[in-house]
């Protein structure tokens, strides 16, 4: 299946969004991953596999990646009620990846990831994000600026496409509003970096008129 073809948010983005629906209480985070990872005769588990390789990979503080996790499912960031170190939660997200492929192909062995988006790109995820830092740390409120600040860090130092998608997701988790404009400039993004249009949006990101001010 191409990349364009997966209709709904992929990777550590998407798994995030696992974590937001009613059934987490009722199943444990491996159970979830584990189901994410299946979604699609197992075509997610290869998006997830990349994106925890990259981040578990880079020199991200743990903190940052527990920040970031938290907020991209809609919760803020507690360091003494964070369930799973970090980094310890990537490797888990992998050891499960890894078995869903090894289901298909048995003697599957993990490969370091693509090198990540062009430098082009990961300005221009950059601008948009800072362009929205405001209503971001408005809506996340205490927490806002460290995970605008995180967002930036994973863009810069591990991928632009894995901030983007993680940037979209703390947007909608939050329901920050996005004005029209930028709504069309993040489906432009969207098709750079080769996404079906619903993983920019899949109908939870907040599009409102233009106004005096982008």
């Amino acid at each position: 299946m191409r990349r364009e073809d997966v209709w709904v948010d992929f990777g550590l983005s998407g798994l995030t969004k696992w974590f937001a629906g009613p059934w987490v209480a009722q199943a444990t985070p491996e159970e979830i991953v584990a189901g994410a990872a299946d979604w699609g005769d197992g075509v997610y588990a290869a998006t997830l596999l990349e994106d925890a390789q990259r981040l578990l990979e880079s020199a991200v503080p743990t903190r940052v990646i527990e920040r970031l996790w938290r907020a991209a499912t809609g919760l803020p960031y507690d360091p003494d009620d964070v369930w799973l170190d970090g980094r310890a939660w990537l490797r888990e997200i992998v050891r499960i990846s890894v078995e869903r492929v090894r289901r298909d192909y048995p003697s599957f062995t993990p490969v370091p990831p693509e090198p990540p988006a062009d430098g082009a790109l990961r300005e221009a995820v950059l601008a948009e994000i800072r362009a929205a830092a405001p209503a971001v740390q408005g809506a996340v409120r205490a927490d806002g600026a460290d995970v605008v600040a995180a967002l930036e860090q994973v863009v810069v130092e591990v991928d632009p496409d894995l901030g983007f998608r993680l940037f979209l997701r703390v947007l909608k988790a939050y329901l920050v509003p996005v004005a029209e404009s930028r709504y069309q400039r993040y489906h432009v993004l969207g098709e750079r970096f080769g996404y079906h249009g619903l993983v920019v949006d899949d109908g939870t990101l907040q599009s409102v008129p233009d106004t005096d001010v982008d």
